[in-house]
């Protein structure tokens, strides 16, 4: 409590719903009121922030320990984590429900998992399986072949590999489990590139992810391609290129997860995300409420006042007495925060 002079000591009341002041008989005195507890203020565009970052999360924690140093250049202090929120925010969000989040559920997304220097290694859809664009020439990979022949068949078709770099796939795949709630199953398998190993490459690897697809016809192109054995249903694949050089750095290619699923759809767009967010509490405060129809894929950050006469200029402070801000800022719950969009491979 602090003690006033000038016009405030002529005053008492309550001032901006945050302090009061009290006339005593040694003056006027100016004192904090205590902070209101009320029902959490939630927008659509703060429902949208939070309730896609339950699933990306998830989808985190399938990489987690597989992804170390797979962000090259992220700002010191930035970890793997909060690397792959910023370059997956707002893209094709996923929402799943806090039920399906604290179940520990996931919904696979096509996220993009690591971002780097290296080339990366494109991916189509061929027949139902999911066909890279690492050429390997005439050879056909099979039981006997060794991961010194894959190498050859690599180095010596592509520009930009070399002895010593690692060829990883990661395969997951997308099930529910007997209450409905969507799992996640990954795997993942490496090999180095040798050119002297003798070793038996499926011995190494998963041939489900390590055969020999023939070029399409009318490509011009003959030979094979790496590829899947098996078609690509419910779950996700990708390949990723990465080396380390001489100093200790990891380089690697700029990949994303390709997803087929039959869930996916249904966790995303607006509705996914109101439902989403009414499993949290729902959305409590419309951003724009004078605008009709607008969701908050379209909503800017206008100058449109929210205090009944046009004229508010007042915060939101998390009260139910909190006036929104004249230029549009939402911070009764924190603020959304800006995201920094890294590089995505088209």
């Amino acid at each position: 409590m602090a003690r006033t002079n000038g016009f405030l000591s002529q005053s008492s009341g309550k001032l901006d719903g945050q302090f009061q002041t009290r006339q005593t008989d040694h003056g006027t005195f100016l004192a904090r009121l205590p902070r209101q507890t009320g029902k959490a203020r939630r927008s659509e565009k703060q429902a949208n922030t939070r309730c896609q970052m339950a699933n990306a999360a998830a989808n985190y924690t399938l990489y987690n320990e597989k992804l170390k140093e797979a962000f090259e250049g992220k700002n010191p202090g930035v970890s793997d984590f909060n690397a792959f929120i910023q370059v997956n925010y707002g893209k094709n969000p996923v929402y799943i429900t806090k039920q399906e989040s604290q179940s520990g559920g996931c919904v696979l997304g096509n996220y993009q998992y690591s971002c780097g220097s290296l080339p990366s290694i494109g991916t189509a859809m061929q027949g139902g399986k999911l066909v890279s664009n690492l050429k390997l020439g005439s050879v056909q990979l099979s039981a006997s072949t060794t991961v010194g022949e894959l190498t050859q068949a690599v180095i010596g078709n592509n520009a930009g590999w070399k002895a010593g770099d690692q060829l990883t796939l990661f395969y997951a795949e997308q099930w529910q489990d007997t209450e409905g709630v969507p799992r996640v199953t990954m795997d993942s398998w490496k090999v180095i590139l040798d050119t002297g190993d003798d070793t038996l490459l499926w011995s190494v690897v998963n041939p489900i992810g390590f055969a020999s697809i023939p070029v399409s016809e009318g490509s011009g192109q003959g030979g094979y391609v790496l590829g899947m054995s098996v078609a690509l249903e419910n779950g996700g694949a990708s390949w990723i290129h990465s080396r380390q050089k001489s100093d200790g750095a990891t380089q690697v290619s700029t990949q994303r997860m390709k997803v087929v699923s039959d869930i996916l759809s249904d966790y995303q767009g607006y509705d996914a995300m109101i439902a989403s967010a009414q499993s949290y509490g729902g959305i409590t405060q419309k951003d724009v409420y004078l605008n009709p129809g607008v969701s908050f894929g379209d909503l800017s950050s206008g100058t449109g006042n929210d205090n009944g006469n046009g004229n508010g200029n007042g915060n939101d402070n998390g009260n139910d007495n909190g006036n929104d801000n004249g230029n549009g800022n939402d911070n009764g719950n924190g603020n959304d925060g800006s995201i920094i969009d890294g590089t995505d491979e088209g």
